[in-house]
C-alpha cells in the first residue's frame, strides 16, 4: 500500500452552522461550516421557513409571470389572425 495518499481523518471534528449550531462529527477537515442543519432545517423543526439565496425565488416568480403574459400575448394573436 502506498503512503500518504489518504488525507487525515479528524474523529471529532467541529460543524458550525450559520444559525450558532455547533456539533462534532468525523471529517477529513478539522473544522466545517454550514449553512443549515438539523436545528435549523424545516425538515427536522417542523417550521417552515423561506431559505432564499440571491433571490432565486423572486427571479423564478418573475419568470414565471413573465411566460404567463407571453402565452396569453401568442393566444390572443392566433385567435385574431384565424378570424
Amino acid at each position: 500500500m502506498k503512503k500518504d495518499t489518504h488525507p487525515n481523518y479528524y474523529p471529532k471534528a467541529k460543524v458550525i452552522c450559520a444559525c450558532g449550531h455547533t456539533f462534532t462529527t468525523g471529517s477529513t477537515v478539522e473544522e466545517l461550516h454550514v449553512e443549515i442543519c438539523s436545528a435549523c432545517h424545516p425538515f427536522f423543526t417542523g417550521k417552515q421557513k423561506l431559505v432564499d439565496t440571491a433571490g432565486r425565488v423572486d427571479r423564478f416568480k418573475k419568470r414565471a409571470v413573465r411566460t404567463q403574459e407571453a402565452t396569453k400575448k401568442k393566444i390572443s394573436k392566433k385567435a385574431s389572425s384565424s378570424k
